[in-house]
């Protein structure tokens, strides 16, 4: 294609031979600039008709608030969960408490020294180091780490209440109580000259004189194992305490338990007498381990 420039100014014409390639481009780079001029007007166009478009800012706004009930359904379920914890928390406190108290209690404290029910005194001076707020999670870690150490306190203060109680029940087991209230002892434990022959003989036991019909008490919780009468014990009553460990009570005017039957310290068992090889009113108490006399001074709380 040929095109023909003629202007006054020229000194003739001129001639422009345009072949298809130049066609093609100029094609081309007119396409170009209209797409560009129209991508130019729509963008101009959405952002002034979303800078006042009511419907775009309504979805704006959805859009935030979707989020802000996210970041509040995440608080909630957060603070939800660490209240779960903190009434679990509270809950294993009363135990401690409960534990406390009662330790206090078996190793003969008083309660109330430890002021259960307080907290404790805490104080101290501002510190020079810089300090920061504790954020949700590191919060949540304190709690976590904190629930660990009360149920690990909660198992070893429970360990120590077994093994306490246990000792305890032992030393209600001791025949440690007198086996008669008031009563004086005539004859002692060891070696004596025998009454009956005057002989030096080994007395197993203690004699506590008192007038016939005075209550018999055992010295210590156990089941009763013998309820007999014996030729030189008179009636006589036996109690096992566990461990090997037996009291015996002899001589009685008569016996208010069977064998079997289970006895608290100090209850009544039965009375004072003189049946059997006796000279004289009085209860011959005997201690023995595994058969062995013990001396009962060992166990009871003599007055002194």
């Amino acid at each position: 294609m040929n095109i023909i420039l003629v202007s006054g100014k020229l000194a003739k014409a001129r001639t422009l031979t345009l072949t298809l390639p130049h066609l093609v481009l100029g094609t081309a780079a007119t396409l170009l600039a209209l797409l560009f001029l129209a991508f130019g007007l729509q963008y101009s166009m959405l952002r002034y008709a979303g800078l006042n478009s009511p419907l775009l800012t309504t979805l704006v706004l959805s859009a935030q608030q979707e989020q802000n009930e996210k970041t509040e359904n995440y608080l909630r379920d957060s603070l939800n969960a660490m209240a779960s914890k903190l009434g679990a928390m509270q809950a294993q406190m009363l135990r401690l408490d409960t534990l406390g108290e009662r330790l206090a209690r078996t190793a003969g404290f008083k309660p109330q020294d430890f002021m259960f029910d307080q907290p404790p005194g805490r104080g101290g001076a501002v510190s020079t180091l810089p300090t920061y707020d504790l954020s949700l999670g590191d919060l949540s870690r304190q709690v976590d780490l904190l629930t660990k150490q009360m149920d690990d306190r909660t198992e070893k203060l429970g360990i120590l209440d077994s093994l306490m109680i246990f000792d305890s029940a032992k030393k209600k087991l001791l025949p440690s109580a007198l086996p008669v209230e008031g009563g004086s002892f005539s004859s002692n434990f060891g070696w004596r000259i025998d009454p009956f022959n005057g002989t030096r003989a080994f007395h197993e036991g203690m004699d506590f004189i008192a007038k016939i019909g005075t209550p018999a008490r055992a010295a210590a919780g156990g089941v009763v194992i013998a309820s007999e009468f014996h030729p030189q014990y008179g009636n006589m009553i036996e109690v096992d305490h566990g461990n090997g460990l037996i009291t015996r009570y002899a001589h009685l005017s008569k016996r208010d338990v069977k064998v079997g039957d289970v006895v608290l310290s100090r209850s009544k068992i039965g009375a004072v007498g003189s049946t059997g090889q006796s000279t004289g009113p009085h209860l011959h108490f005997e201690v023995r381990q595994n058969g062995t006399p013990l001396n009962p001074v060992r166990f009871l709380r003599l007055a002194s």
